[in-house]
This record gives structure tokens, sequence and C-alpha cells, in this order.
């Protein structure tokens, strides 16, 4: 009985198609409230006055509650804490849960209105008077460097932090060939085919807060919502419902996780919100915005001798949750999957009247491998050395795994990529695209478009700590319940723990049930980020599947009347001794359940290497994408077809951004992209021909799950880079290099349009 390995449908796929899942704007409860946030319409500016007389005189309306109502509590507006990679220096600049004294971006929560309908309450907010005195508006990482307006006045600049990322002596590498470049990444975020919601029980009898719609780490949500509510943690539960799509947005701490349980608490009734598409769009975190300065040193051969520069990061207003990740990762995943020994990186965060930033689907990986890809591709053009060689001569090779990289900070912390062979990925990657043939049709001008090819290396990120827990329960039907601390974001994580359940137990599928996310399934748990849940939530399991077969054979022992060690477990973990056995539905009835958790403190590697080939309409900047092969070695594949699938909707995601995907403001601070009107994002028919390659040739030491690694990013991470190069290598002839995205139609039309100009 072997399940892993093999390309099982997707179990949860039956519940959903149908129609029978159950999202948070699904649940009811008898006498549910419905809540609606008032959100600033001014960037920056100081509250004068927040007028809430005529809403709360409107019928059905139950309530509003200001910063001043939530500080009445007893104490100062709670703020939202950092969750990972908090250092002391970006503490004053965490996000109070509704604005007090000052507003510094447009949507800010400035007031909380509950009512008895959703119409009733947005009504209700549109009816409150807000006074602000507008302040000089900080619109951008220019803005924020030139320090003329701070959002934060005791601090005195509008730089919250520098991180490094290091690696032997890039500032005093000499090489004979030396480019510099900037390169800009726009503004773009996840949008979840489903919202964020929320909704809030509050049960005063039992001092017991149930919050409904909890996704990606409840365990750390519950943990911050209890110290903003003063309540012990386990009176608070978490429950995790179907989930619409998460990629690192959904499932963060926002303002609202706060706002919604505490207006349940102090109504008494359940209290709902769902978030609408505008709001999503505007309040929500957004990721990406970095533009940098890089320079490469090589020996004339190609060798890559020295990477530095700067990158700077538009945060937005505040440090939220996440917040951290993308600036640090920029900095010390700069250098990719490539052997470079010596770097010095320097990311600046600048605060900015933006929506803050989180992490989105490979933070800062993407946006480092726009910036290093294309800066190859500039530098092998230099040297006169074909693009494959230059990449092919500067990846590491199996035999020197582990493979240190840059050290960033702060917090500081060593790296190293586990494992792996690259040179053979690259390889596959470059038969499967038919490299040599496609090679042929670079720089031509076919029917009106030119053609181009390019390809990537990249890495991805997995397997991140500290912790996993798993527990399993038998069901007195024969079969176990098994708890899992990681959560589902719809990356079909109950089939693949199903298939490690299985195996583990030695049980069909069909007898396992699966249960994630809530914090009433495990006592503790760490969620789903960083491609982790199945070397660690799998992991986890693998443990307590050991641990349970112990306790079986000690409830079976008492039983049958031997010693523990006597006892045999069978197929189907029936026990038996001296030809007597005995089953599943018996040992249930002695409640028997075990608990374990697997810690780890090292990450994975996943690698691959991606190809793209495009033809370019100079006439009008459209580019049409004709094919695009990723290949990645994931180590060991628990399920093809759910690997196969993270990748193309990782691929999907990573095209959008190139192409189409830009939250925009104007010069005044302005959002101007409130709706899929404005914000475009990718269709069915834009990208036909996307082809994924699973490999699982380079396993890992790191976990119990067979070898397997993270597998939910890496399709998106080398898309910026490899687009780019191919429009660039399209447009050679032209002069026209990318140099930022998205590649829309527009910026590329521009392109050409300069680049004769200066030929003229």
């Amino acid at each position: 009985m072997s399940f892993v390995g093999k390309p099982i449908e997707r179990l949860e796929d039956l519940r959903l198609l149908r129609g029978r899942g159950q999202y948070v704007d699904d649940l009811h409860r008898e006498g549910m409230l419905h809540a609606a946030i008032l959100r600033s319409s001014i960037p920056h500016g100081r509250i004068r006055a927040v007028d809430t007389a005529a809403a709360r005189a409107m019928p059905g309306v139950r309530a509003v509650f200001t910063a001043a109502d939530i500080a009445k509590e007893g104490g100062p507006v709670p703020t939202i804490p950092l969750r990972l990679l908090s250092v002391p220096e970006v503490v004053p600049f965490e996000q109070p849960v509704i604005a007090q004294a000052k507003v510094r971006y447009v949507g800010e929560p400035v007031a909380v209105v509950v009512a008895d309908s959703p119409a009733l309450a947005e009504d209700a907010a549109d009816a409150i008077g807000l006074d602000i005195e507008p302040l000089l508006p900080v619109a951008g990482r220019h803005a924020a460097e030139g320090n003329e307006s701070l959002l934060f006045e005791a601090h005195g600049t509008n730089l919250a932090i520098r991180y490094t990322a290091t690696k032997g002596d890039a500032l005093s590498a000499k090489a004979p060939y030396v480019r510099r470049e900037r390169f800009s990444v726009q503004r773009h975020t996840a949008v979840c085919m489903e919202s964020r919601g929320i909704l809030a029980i509050w049960d005063g009898a039992k001092t017991k807060l149930t919050v409904m719609g909890a996704a990606k780490v409840p365990f750390q949500s519950r943990r911050t919502l209890a110290k903003n509510m003063d309540l012990p943690e386990e009176c608070i539960d978490m429950i995790e419902n179907d989930v619409g799509g998460g990629f690192g947005v959904r499932g963060e701490f926002y303002p609202e996780d706060f706002l919604i349980p505490f207006a349940a608490r102090k109504l008494g009734h359940p209290v709902k919100w769902i978030e609408d598409r505008r709001e999503n769009l505007l309040a929500a975190n957004h990721s990406r915005e970095m533009d940098c300065e890089i320079e490469i040193a090589c020996e004339k051969d190609g060798t890559i001798v020295a990477l530095h520069g700067k990158v700077w990061v538009d945060m937005g207003a505040y440090f939220r949750a996440n917040g951290s990740i993308p600036a640090r990762n920029v900095a010390q995943f700069l250098s990719g999957p490539y052997r470079v020994p010596n770097i010095y990186v320097e990311s600046y965060a600048l605060l900015t009247n933006k929506t803050p930033v989180g992490t989105y689907r490979g933070p800062g990986r993407f946006e480092a491998d726009f910036f290093r890809e294309r800066l190859f591709d500039m530098a092998a053009r230099d040297l006169g050395i074909d693009p494959v060689e230059f990449r092919r001569k500067n990846l590491p090779t199996e035999s020197e795994m582990p493979y240190p990289i840059a050290v960033a900070g702060p917090p500081e912390k060593k790296e190293e990529l586990d494992s792996g062979n690259y040179a053979m990925a690259l390889d596959r990657c470059l038969t499967e695209f038919d490299w040599t043939e496609k090679k042929k049709l670079q720089g031509r001008l076919i029917d009106g478009r030119y053609h181009g090819i390019a390809l990537g290396c990249y890495i991805e990120g997995g397997a991140a700590g500290p912790r996993e827990s798993a527990r399993i329960v038998l069901d007195p039907g024969g079969g176990v319940s098994v708890f899992v601390g990681s959560t589902s974001v719809g990356q079909g994580l109950e089939t693949v723990m199903v298939q490690i359940a299985a195996d583990a137990l030695g049980l069909p599928m069909d007898s396992i049930r699966i249960f994630h996310g809530s914090t009433t399934g495990v006592a503790e748990g760490f969620g789903s980020y960083h491609s982790r849940a199945t070397v660690m939530g799998g992991s986890a399991i693998l443990m307590a599947a050991d641990a349970l077969k112990e306790r079986l054979r000690e409830a079976a022992a008492k039983r049958l009347g031997c010693a523990v060690r006597d006892v045999v477990i069978g197929d189907g973990l029936v026990a038996s001794h001296g030809g007597k056995t005995i089953g599943l539905k018996d040992l249930a009835a002695d409640g028997v359940s075990v608990e374990s958790t697997y810690a780890n403190t090292r990450h994975t590697y996943s690698y691959g290497t991606a190809a793209a080939h495009v033809a370019v309409d100079p006439r009008t900047g459209h580019v049409r994408l004709i094919d695009y092969v990723v290949v990645q070695d994931m180590g060991r594949v628990i399920n093809p077809l759910t690997a196969h699938g993270q990748v193309i909707g990782a691929l999907v995601q990573g095209l959008g951004g190139a192409f189409l995907e830009h939250l925009q403001y104007d010069e005044n601070g302005q959002f101007l992209t409130a709706s899929l009107a404005d914000y475009l994002m990718p269709i069915a028919s834009d990208f036909p021909s996307l082809r994924a390659v699973v490999m699982e040739n380079s396993r890992t030491d790191i976990g119990l799950t067979g070898g397997a690694k993270g597998a939910s990013e890496g399709g998106l991470i080398s898309v910026g880079g490899v687009i780019a190069n191919a429009v660039g290598a399209a447009l050679a002839s032209v002069g026209a290099e990318p140099r930022s995205l998205p590649l829309s139609p527009p910026k590329i039309w521009q392109l050409v349009q300069d680049a004769r100009s200066k030929s003229r």
C-alpha cells in the first residue's frame, strides 16, 4: 500500500466543485450582525474629528467604534506586531488596529459600524463626518528619501530599517569586466478568488471567543488577538473554514482581525465582516514595489567574481505581520542559485503613504530574479558568451552542496542551499523547450513580430520551522482522524496529508479524515507559509503515526494479556498475539490518541530552470507568449498532480506580474486601481502554452518525508526575469532594453520608440 508518489486527484475537489464548500461568508448565526469599515480617503493627515452622531442615530445601527472607543477599554490602541523577523528597529512602525490621531494611507480604518445588515452598516459608515487635516503625502520612495514630509515625526526620517546581505568582500573584489544597471518592479499583489472575511462569536458566560475564517497562521493570529484583547489564549478558538486562495496575502493579522472580535465582545452578538473587492485591492497587503542599482563583476570567461548594489523597497505606511520579509529576502537571494563568492547588498525599507506591504508568493525572490537575470543577459552579451553557458559556468556543482549564500540581517542568519544538481535541471529544460531549434528564431522578424527566447535559473526556499504538530485519534468506526497544525489555502493539503498518513499507518485513504488549521485540533501549530506544509506537517504526521503504533501495542497488550513487545501491529493497524487479534474499533473505545511535534531549523531549497519563447509586435507593444517551460526539482514528490498544479498556478501568477498587474497611486498618494477594471489580471486565454516538468532527482535530508522539498512558489520566481530577457532578445536589433516591469503594451511600445529615436 503505497500512496505517496501517486498522481491521486485532489480529495477536496469533489466537495468544492459541487458547491459544498463552506467559506466564511456561507456561515450564519442567530442574532448575527454585520460590520462595515470606514476607511480614510486621505493618504496623510491629522484626524481633527470623527463625528458619529448621525450614524449612531440611524435605524438598525447597533454601534459605531472609533479609536477613542477602543482606547476607553483601558489602554492604548493595540498594534499589529511583526510575525516574522521582528527586531526593535521596526516596532515604532507597527500599525494600530484603527487610526488614532493620524492617517497614513488611503484605506486605513478610521471607524467600524455594526448594524443589522451589510447595507445598513455601509450606509451608516457613509454618514460619519470625518475631519482630517491633510499633510504633504509621501507618494513614493524618492519622496520618502527626501524626508520633506515624515510619516513618523519622532523617528526623524522615512527610512525605517536597512537590511544587508554579505558574503566575502564584494566592495574590494576586482575583475576585468564590470556592469552596473538600474531595474524596477511594480507594486502588485495576490488577488484571491475569495476576499477576506471574519465571523466572531462571543460567549460571555463561558468567556469564550470563537473566530471563524482563520487562515494561514491561526495560532499566531490567536496569540496576537489574545494579547490585544487581554484574554488568555485558551479563551479563543480560531476556526479554519474553506479558503479561496492565500498566496501569502490572506491569513495574516490585519486590523479587522481585532476590530470584528472586539465588536462581537462589546455587543454580545455574532458579528460578520466580508471584504468587498475594492477593500481587497485597497487594504490587503501589497507587495513587490522595489527598484535597484546593482553591479556585477566577472572574469572575461564569464566567471562571476562579485555582486553588489542597493535596493529601495516601498514599504507603505507601516510594518505589520510579515512585512519585513520582502525587503530582507531581496538582499539575501539576489545571487539566486549561482556560485557568487563575494556579495554585498543593501536593502532600504522606506515608509510611504501607501497600503502596507506583506509577502506575496516568492516574496523578494521574484524581484531579485528579475534584477539578476536581466543583468546576467546583459553581461553575457557584453562578454560575447552564450547566456546558457554563462549560467551553466556559474551554477554550483552537486559536490559543492551544501552551498553557502549571503548572510542577511538583521536579525543575522546564515543560510545554505541544501542539495541539488542544478545543471541537470538546466539541461532538462533545454531539452523540453527544444532550445537548439528555437534558437534559430532568435531576433527574427516574422509576420510583423520579433521572436525572442530566454531562460533563467531559480531556487525556492521551504520547510520553515520552528515546529509543526499532528494529532491522531482513533474513530469509533474503525478509521482515524488526523489533526495537523498546517493550514489549507487551496494547495491540496488534505490530499497530500492523507497520502502520507495512509502509507504511514497502513490504512486505505478513505479511512482517514484530515482536520487542519484550527486551534482546536492540536496544542500548537504554525500554519502554511514558506512552502513548509508538506515537509513540516508531513513529518509531524509520520512521528505521530509511529507514536500511535506504540500506543496501540500498549492498549492491545492489556486486552490480550501479554507484554507490549510481543504485540504485532499488522495491516489495518490490527494488533495480534498468539493467534488472537484486536481491531481499531475495539481499541478506539480505550480513547487512544497521540500528538507529536516535528522541529526543524534548516530550510530546503528546490530549484529549477525556466525558458520562454515570445513574439513581440513593435507597432503595438503586444507580446504573444508562444511557449513557456519550467523544470523544477522538488526532491521527493508526494503527489505529481498537485505538484504540477502548484507550478502552473504559480507560473500564471508570475505572468500576471510580468505583463499586467499594477497597483498604482498618483503623485498625491491617491489609489487609482480600486477595481478589476483597472487592475488587470490574466485570463485563461492569455497564456495557452504553459508546460511544467517535475523532477525528484535531488532529495534533502531535512524532514522525514523521504526527501521532499517545498514546491508552491518556484513556478513564479523566475518569470519576470525570463520574460523580460525574452522580450529584450526579441528587440535586440531595435536596441530596446526592458529594465522595469510590467511589460505592458504601452511600455514596450515606448521602449521601441525611445530606442529608435536614439538610433536616428
